[in-house]
């Protein structure tokens, strides 16, 4: 896989969650934090690591695959500066997701997680909401904290 390529699938992950996101929020502006591809297959995986790896560098390695710290790139939301590989989960079928950075958050958690397509997934250091509609390919995420300020990337 070229970065080209890469790039393009990064690109189109973004922007249609972006979507997802204006569908169902008020928080139009909110900038991405991060993105993650869904690799369907180990081929596709171990493609989508070669070509990761030329525009950043691996800074963690998670249950789920590698997060990397990749050239800033410019999104209809934002710079993106985190990209992760997923490996192969038969639960994560759509293109991908991204992370969006949610200004009020105790706000925006009492708004809407009570709303149709939204969950709260609680974790070890930090909790996110999801945000899923079978009309699109891709999920939405909103991290509290954010992931670049858990890895102080700024």
């Amino acid at each position: 896989m070229l970065t080209k390529e890469l790039e393009k699938i990064i690109q189109e992950i973004v922007k249609k969650s972006a979507k997802l996101k204006d569908k169902h929020t008020t928080a139009k502006g909110a900038p991405v934090n991060y993105a993650c591809i869904f690799a369907q297959n180990k081929q596709e995986y171990d493609e989508l690591l070669v070509a990761a790896n030329k525009i950043g560098k691996i800074i963690k390695e998670t249950p789920t695959g590698f997060l990397f710290q990749i050239e800033p790139t410019q999104t209809i939301a934002g710079v993106l500066k985190l990209l992760k590989i997923r490996l192969p989960d038969p639960t994560r079928l759509e293109l991908g997701d991204a992370d969006f950075t949610i200004s009020n958050f105790n706000e925006f958690e009492k708004k809407y997680l009570s709303k149709k397509g939204f969950k709260l997934i609680p974790k070890e250091n930090f909790y996110m909401i999801e945000l899923m509609d079978p009309e699109f390919n891709v999920r939405t995420y909103f991290s509290n904290p954010p992931l670049d300020q858990q890895l102080n990337i700024f």
